[in-house]
């Protein structure tokens, strides 16, 4: 890996955005890993198949398209969906309802429970009821689904350096092609291939997904990992804190960060992060609701505050402001 991540003049307001965004991370992400670390010591978290465990090669389980085919934009490298799995659906529900306004779209086939969450009417991920039985050491997380061109040569390639198969290919009629896998460190991510195009680039608005982080024990191999999968570019970023701190981009955007866990730690996986207005409210918010505090909130480097929950059932997620006035400004 080589260089520093910067901006090239002439990109639009919304690029610059995201590249200041991932900048910022270089001074707390240190506690966003002690933070997720934390609320994987249980155990690991649970292996998120989603929908997709059923063994069909065409599953019958209806699920949203996931970008405007009228655009046809495709962004490899982009994560484009998550999913909760957790043993209460319905507890989850009233959690994320109240603490971002979310609304959901059940859909209920068989065995499978599972809802659509939705933000003034577009979909932006899902909720899965998988139980926890007893004996197990899995905890409930959010699983991470990154845009590729094809499922079977991303699962190949991935299979190849060296991940696990979690859960085969699937196709959805109307969505696409989607597939589990443990990367080489163990953290599980999804990739999916989708037959509406991928999202446009643009700035999530508040009660979004904004921006993603692997949290591994090693973030050197990580990185060549996901490149060789995904074909990043990676950068280096800046380190007061004696950790590796790595940027994945693809088209001229961040698309995720990588980040040392803390010593003591073990499981290597993914925490995603949702734009919110006031990371303070938010926390107080999630905590009424019976979430926790994992990291509390704090002023980041872009001056917006930043902090790290878990759910009810302990799903970890993180909180970040972000202002109009932030999506102007380019890194220094």
């Amino acid at each position: 890996m080589k260089g520093s991540f910067d901006t090239h003049t002439g990109q639009h307001s919304r690029s610059c955005a995201l590249r200041s965004l991932v900048l910022s991370f270089a001074s707390t992400c240190a506690l966003f890993a002690h933070a997720s670390a934390h609320g994987a010591a249980a155990g690991e978290a649970a292996t998120p198949t989603s929908a997709t465990s059923d063994g069909n090669t065409h599953a019958t389980f209806q699920l949203p398209p996931i970008g405007d085919a009228a655009h046809g934009e495709h962004h490899p490298g982009k994560v484009i969906w998550v999913d909760l799995v957790t043993p209460d659906l319905a507890a989850a529900e009233r959690f994320y309802g109240g603490l971002f306004g979310w609304a959901f779209d059940p859909i209920r086939t068989g065995a499978a429970d599972y809802a659509v969450v939705m933000l003034d009417g577009r979909p932006i991920g899902g909720l899965f009821q998988r139980p926890i039985r007893a004996g197990e050491r899995h905890q409930p997380a959010w699983l991470t689904f990154i845009a590729v061109p094809d499922v079977d040569t991303a699962r190949r390639t991935a299979l190849a350096h060296g991940a696990k198969s979690l859960a085969p290919p699937k196709t959805y009629a109307g969505r696409g092609a989607q597939a589990v896998l443990a990367d080489p460190q163990g953290a599980v991510f999804a990739v999916l291939a989708s037959s509406s195009g991928d999202p446009a680039d643009y700035l999530a608005a508040p009660g979004e997904w904004i921006w993603s982080s692997l949290l591994t024990s090693d973030p050197a191999q990580s990185a060549a990992f996901y490149k060789a999968v995904f074909g990043y570019e990676t950068f280096d970023l800046p380190s007061e804190d004696g950790a590796q701190h790595v940027i994945l981009a693809t088209d001229d955007y961040a698309r995720a960060g990588i980040h040392t866990l803390p010593p003591g730690h073990r499981h290597a996986h993914w925490l995603n992060f949702i734009r919110v207005d006031d990371a303070p409210q938010a926390v107080s918010r999630a905590v009424a609701l019976g979430g926790r505090v994992l990291v509390e909130p704090y002023v980041d480097r872009h001056g917006g505050k930043v902090a790290v929950i878990a759910d009810p059932s302990g799903a970890p997620l993180g909180l970040m402001e972000w202002t109009d006035t932030d999506t102007k400004e380019q890194p220094q």
